[in-house]
């Protein structure tokens, strides 16, 4: 939430003696310096009123507290000043923990980060059925710093406490009860009474005021203590060049367990203010950040329209993509009507998404029950009679436009007036696609990302003609099916595949200058992706990068490279995984391995592209930039077009649908820590000794040549 938005701090001593602190900082009751300011004030003023016993704290509206407020944590990072945080915060909770009347928390909803870590410091907690616990800091890549590394596992013991740190996973208030972390469970209406007879009962000595921090019996013996601590520290190395903030956060809770729980929280302030300044954890905040505010469209989200509700969406093509995209849907309780040319495609596309559902099951994030009742949400069917009294209708067939001009002709006639008319493509001109229609205004790209029922983000792609309306039901049903939806323009490729288009040409560039292909993935995996390039191309299919490459070349013709090494590999049987045999070997139950007989191919391709006569001699840092690099350039052209808003947003895009490093901040706030004027100068030296596919682009030139950054607003 932004910083500015109003908090509100209330204060009501019952009959019984009871304050009933409340605060409210919507939209999820985030904590800022105000609201903690406030907060620290009444409390205080609580504990010096004749007619109070006893405090309980507690959210307003059904949340607890979701943590510090983002801003506030940009803030820190921006200033490198955390004493008004470390002061306020720690007085406050101090406050809570010590003082002379006992405080007790009343959760619901959620009480996560610094919404636990206050939380723990009450003498007693109660929360509601189901309520979410946790300390999701590393997911930022900081650790705790209001007590949460102390606290916890004195609460839940060192064990708990360690797995529930390092994995950023939440615990259910019911998992909390039994644990010790949680005092009593009970009802949304019932929550604040509980909490407050909890209070009087410890006033009355009927049950002890246990403060967390004074606590030991949860922690064992030292040694016991730290040889766990020692365990989870051997698994944290192996991550420790990429998360350094695991071992720190473990280091933190040794130093409470061998010095005592004031020292820990000491070390703690003092990891906290390390982490939070670092490179990934500025990079991991501005991608949060970033994502939220994807869900505020000027012109949209502000223009005083309700989503219409969708009860109904027509999906046309049970493949991959349609099978992934209506195993979203019916996961989210929406009924589907999934349309195949005949009986043996359907059953084929219904059979996928029994595995999609199966393999949820496998990862325990479903069961049996679950399984049955996402499928009674769809229904199979060969023609089009079901479809007239669809509220959404995503077509999700081959890359084919005729075919999807057909298709969206017919739809048109069929659907009911209100219906919204989407396609899947991932790259082709939506006018093209819709030209047929009459409703210009109902026709949306709904671009989802391969595995559709997995990958978090939705491109919503507007034509000129799109309705605002249609925007927003769009963007109100992918939130409805756990997606990030992000509005972006029409034109070739959209604003991911379009700006990672370099990605599917810069390597094979490479290759053709002599650099070693298997080199090239594992420098690009080193780097942070999960995958390199050339193994990618084999598990997705070379046909599909081979048309993908035919129309960017088409749209410009002036900037592509095109590489004839898939055509060769096709040439050659070689087709990848489906066939097992690419780049890589694929074989059942082992991991892909480079198949090095593949060098001649390789050496086949450098001679027709003929671009240099001996192979170049070339660092890894050096691989890096001249893949990535004219990525930067093309989302430089992306921003300047206007298909997307800000920068942030490619930023939201490249982590989401392309899985660039989250800890890299996303592919433009990375360029940003390496500074425009280097990647221009270095696009412009590979341009004159490679051509122009490295042509910088004018957006990147102006910006190198004023110093200003690739991320800072595009003036209107």
């Amino acid at each position: 939430m932004a910083g500015g938005e109003a908090h509100r701090v209330t204060m009501e001593v019952r009959g019984d003696g009871i304050a009933v602190i409340a605060f409210s900082s919507p939209p999820v009751n985030a904590l800022h310096i105000p609201a903690l300011t406030e907060l620290k004030r009444m409390h205080r003023e609580s504990m010096e009123r004749d007619d109070v016993k006893a405090v309980v704290l507690t959210g307003a509206g059904s949340k607890f507290c979701s943590g510090l407020d983002m801003s506030l944590v940009q803030d820190i990072q921006r200033t490198g000043d955390d004493s008004v945080l470390a002061e306020i915060s720690h007085d406050l909770i101090d406050q809570v923990e010590d003082g002379k009347k006992p405080s007790v928390a009343a959760i619901q909803g959620y009480a996560l980060g610094a919404g636990l870590e206050l939380s723990m410091g009450c003498c007693a907690r109660v929360a509601t059925p189901g309520a979410k616990l946790g300390l999701p800091e590393l997911t930022l890549g900081f650790s705790p710093g209001l007590g949460g590394t102390q606290r916890l596992p004195r609460l839940v013991g060192v064990s708990k406490a360690a797995q529930m740190l390092l994995t950023s996973k939440p615990v259910m208030s019911e998992e909390g009860k039994s644990l010790g972390l949680i005092d009593a469970i009970a009802s949304p209406e019932e929550l604040l009474e509980v909490a407050c007879d909890l209070a009087l009962d410890i006033v009355e000595s009927r049950r002890p005021r246990l403060s967390s921090l004074s606590r030991t019996d949860k922690l064992g013996s030292t040694e016991q203590a730290m040889e766990i601590l020692e365990g989870f520290r051997q698994g944290a190395k192996e991550t420790a060049h990429t998360m350094p903030e695991k071992l720190a956060c473990l280091d933190v809770i040794g130093e409470g367990i061998t010095s005592g729980g004031r020292s820990g929280v000491l070390k703690e302030m003092e990891v906290f203010r390390e982490l939070v300044l670092s490179t990934a954890a500025k990079a991991l905040v501005h991608v949060s950040c970033a994502q939220r505010a994807t869900s505020q469209v000027r012109g949209v989200t502000d223009a005083g329209l309700k989503p219409r509700p969708i009860g109904k969406v027509g999906v046309i093509g049970a493949g991959l993509m349609g099978s992934g995209i209506t195993t979203a849907l019916i996961l989210s309780n929406i009924h589907v009507v999934l349309k195949e040319l005949n009986s043996e495609y359907l059953q084929r596309g219904i059979k996928k998404i029994e595995a999609n559902l199966q393999a949820l099951v496998t990862k325990g994030k479903l069961d049996e029950n679950g399984v049955k009742k996402a499928l009674s949400f769809l229904r199979g069917v060969s023609d089009y009679s079901e479809f007239k009294d669809v509220d959404l209708v995503i077509e999700a067939v081959i890359e084919d436009l005729s075919l999807k001009q057909s298709i969206f002709e017919e739809i048109d006639k069929v659907c009911p007036p209100h219906c919204i008319l989407a396609s899947g493509t991932s790259g082709i001109d939506l006018n093209k696609i819709g030209e047929r229609t009459s409703s210009q205004d109902r026709i949306v790209g709904a671009h989802f990302f391969s595995p559709a029922h997995i990958m978090p983000l939705l491109e919503i792609v507007r034509t000129e003609k799109t309705s605002t309306q249609v925007l927003l039901d769009l963007m109100t049903i992918g939130k409805a099916i756990k997606k990030v939806p992000l509005i972006v323009g029409n034109c070739t490729g959209f604003a991911v595949n379009r700006t990672f288009s370099p990605y599917f040409q810069g390597p094979f560039l490479l290759a053709d200058l002599g650099v070693d292909i298997f080199r090239i993935d594992r420098v690009v995996c080193s780097f942070g992706l999960s995958m390199g390039p050339y193994l990618l191309h084999d598990v997705t299919g070379y046909g599909l990068a081979i048309a993908f490459a035919k129309e960017m070349a088409a749209t410009f013709p002036d900037r592509t490279f095109q590489s004839a090494l898939h055509g060769l590999m096709l040439q050659h049987g070689r087709q990848g995984k489906s066939n097992g045999k690419g780049y890589y070997i694929f074989e059942k139950g082992s991991k892909p391995k480079p198949d090095y007989t593949v060098q001649p191919i390789v050496e086949e391709s450098r001679r027709i592209t003929n671009l240099v006569e001996n192979p170049i001699s070339i660092s890894d840092q050096e691989i890096v930039e001249m893949i990535f690099f004219p990525v930067v350039n093309e989302g430089c052209r992306i921003i300047e077009e206007g298909v997307i808003a800000r920068a942030s947003e490619l930023d939201v895009a490249s982590v989401l649908g392309f899985n660039f490093p989250s800890r890299l901040g996303g592919i433009m706030f990375w360029a940003d820590t390496i500074g425009a004027k280097y990647i221009y100068t270095s696009l412009k030296k590979w341009s004159a000794l490679y051509g122009p596919f490295f042509r910088p682009s004018r957006f990147l030139e102006e910006r190198a040549m004023k110093g200003i950054p690739l991320g800072a607003p595009v003036e209107a």
